[in-house]
């Protein structure tokens, strides 16, 4: 399938789980992830309808954007980022789904022209293999937040293991889901944490059943080029 019957097909995907879980599709954000494409396919993807583009590298989404500059799409920075590396992004992202520590912080703080909406990331199932912040972590961490006023936490963001455990992939997601409600709880101007970056290829239905907002799509939309 081209594209669009790909993005048609996810689509059709996230209405079914939407319905399942009496929730509204509308507010189920779809990020294609194109880390493993050329800017001609991004552009495709973006043709297609794709209103959100997510990259995994500084280099990569620079080179997209710079390609795409017409384009009315939002820009997500979805991997890890290196403090050293904020400087060259900062200003040509909408969203960053990755900080974890607070020297990144303190550097998007340093160089940010406008507060950035920010998911905090988390290691809901502690896999070393992954980044992000421990459960125990994550409510001390957004109250140090506090004090930097160039970071609008927008959310809150994990990855499942990769496994064919549907209860396991579920118990990440909605234990995810309960800690968003425990922040939105505080009503922190800083954190109104209403929004869940979480699901991908493999598990994208099961995170829009456990409230996901931004599903992070690569494979099954755009496929792979080598």
């Amino acid at each position: 399938m081209g594209i669009i019957e790909n993005r048609n097909h996810i689509w059709n995907e996230i209405q079914a789980a939407c319905d399942k879980k009496n929730r509204s599709a509308k507010g189920v954000n779809l990020i294609a992830v194109t880390k493993y494409v050329s800017n001609e396919t991004t552009k495709e993807a973006v043709l297609a309808g794709v209103e959100h583009i997510g990259e995994n590298r500084v280099e990569g989404l620079l080179s997209k954007k710079e390609f795409l500059e017409e384009a009315s799409v939002k820009w997500h920075f979805i991997g890890t980022l290196q403090t050293r590396k904020v400087k060259d992004i900062i200003q040509h992202v909408d969203y960053i789904h990755s900080l974890d520590r607070i020297s990144l912080a303190k550097e998007i703080q340093k160089r940010a022209e406008k507060p950035i909406s920010c998911f905090v990331q988390v290691n809901i199932a502690e896999e070393d293999s992954k980044h992000g912040l421990g459960v125990k972590e994550v409510l001390p961490f957004v109250d140090k937040l506090k004090d930097y006023d160039r970071i609008k936490v927008a959310g809150l963001m994990t990855m499942a293991p990769f496994t064919d455990d549907e209860s396991l992939i579920r118990s990440v997601f909605s234990t995810l889901k309960q800690l968003q409600l425990e922040i939105q709880k505080k009503e922190l101007a800083y954190a109104p944490c209403t929004e869940l970056s979480m699901g991908m290829s493999n598990d994208y239905v099961i995170a829009v059943e456990e409230g996901a907002t931004f599903i992070r799509i690569g494979t099954n939309l755009v496929g792979k080029e080598f």
